[in-house]
């Protein structure tokens, strides 16, 4: 990308230590520097900036996350590139949320700069529509469903606004993941290729990492690996997602339950988080502590809500109602889904979403309901939010 993208640019530099390299870079752009102040509300500075590049090591992690953040809450947010060495994941996180933003691990070069400025800079016409919304989903327990859910709700919005709409689905289970083999998909995302140089993870990367399981639904999973968790690094996959989330209408996350480094960030990013429940004693109370623990450690994330998998058509039997249920919880449960063992059965041994091979099933009626609700609904406050 040649210097005459930048040219007239109003590019906002904070950090004075970047003042050397992004003037070889920018030189062409109006260049404003400043500090965290500048973004902060205490210094407003002259007009709005088109672009903002940001020194990771000029602020502490928490007054570089309120930066950033401050950035997303403006009317019409700039792009944004986060530079330096071991950046912070909460920055990270708090980036993603942005339009437009990218980040440039040290060392590089000016020119390094001055291209990836180019990109961010480039019309809007050319430029990523971000648009899509990404839903997290987890198991409370070991077994509960939360994989089929997933996949059933791709598979429903994909279908949505009459087969419309592009959907992702990302399976982060990255050492024994289902997703793949319940859909009868190859999993085609090789992690060691992407670690290596995952700031050049882009849309054409991705694509050839995803499977087209149909038109609409494409799905990105890893072949089984048991040391995948050791191996991979945050930011490949945080990277990974901001790409997918520029590419697609809708990613679906298929979490694992089990904390990993990057969980809080992938969760953090998300606009809802669904957690999957049993209707057992053990399960309901598992996932009772696992969205008060979340919606603590989660302050600017989203709510967490329970969705009850498997319920009993029957009216008497050894399972709670729905009523005992959500009295384990300590809350109203977010959705349900009858249980159809024969459905999710045939499913899985034909390979395939559930409707694919049983549209009629309850499960996908209430698969439906719960995308619906998920799609349409006014989302909980954020915990910062209600606080306010």
């Amino acid at each position: 990308m040649s210097q005459a993208a930048h040219y007239g640019r109003r590019v906002l530099v904070i950090g004075q230590g970047l003042k050397t390299t992004a003037t070889e870079a920018l030189g062409q752009s109006e260049l404003e520097f400043g500090e965290a102040d500048r973004l902060l509300g205490q210094d407003r500075g002259g007009p709005d900036p088109e672009l903002v590049v940001i020194d990771s090591g000029c602020a502490p992690p928490n007054v570089l996350s309120a930066m950033i953040e401050a950035l997303g809450r403006r009317r019409t947010p700039p792009a944004a590139i986060l530079v330096g060495e071991g950046l912070p994941t909460a920055a990270v996180r708090a980036l993603l949320r942005l339009p437009k933003s990218d980040v440039l691990e040290a060392p590089f070069s000016s020119e390094d700069l001055s291209r990836m400025a180019g990109e961010m800079l480039a019309s809007d016409e050319a430029a990523p529509q971000t648009h899509s919304k990404c839903w997290s989903v987890m198991g409370a327990v070991g077994g509960a469903g939360a994989t089929t859910v997933a996949i059933e709700l791709s598979a429903c919005l994909s279908r949505a606004r009459g087969g419309k709409s592009r959907v992702c689905l990302v399976d982060l289970n990255l050492a024994d993941g289902s997703a793949a083999a319940y859909l009868g998909a190859p999993p085609n995302l090789i992690m060691s290729q992407a670690s290596a140089a995952p700031d050049r993870i882009d849309a054409s990367l991705l694509d050839i990492f995803a499977t087209h399981v149909s038109e609409k639904l494409h799905v990105l999973a890893a072949p089984r690996d048991p040391r995948a968790f050791e191996r991979v690094q945050p930011h490949t996959l945080l990277r990974l997602l901001d790409v997918a989330c520029q590419s697609y209408d809708w990613v679906v996350v298929d979490l694992p339950r089990h904390r990993q480094p990057w969980t809080l960030d992938v969760l953090g990013g998300s606009d809802e988080l669904v957690i999957i429940s049993e209707l057992t004693v053990p399960a309901l109370l598992s996932a009772r502590a696992l969205a008060d623990e979340l919606e603590a450690e989660l302050l600017d994330g989203p709510t967490p809500r329970i969705v009850l998998n498997r319920l009993a058509s029957r009216v008497f039997g050894p399972a709670p109602s729905m009523t005992e249920a959500e009295r384990a919880l300590g809350r109203k449960a977010d959705g349900a889904i009858t249980s159809d063992w024969e459905a999710a059965a045939a499913s899985v041994n034909l390979g395939g979403p559930i409707a694919q091979h049983r549209p009629k099933s309850k499960i996908v009626r209430d698969i439906e309901v719960l995308a619906e609700r998920l799609a349409n609904e006014p989302k909980p406050l954020r915990r910062s939010e209600r606080a306010a």
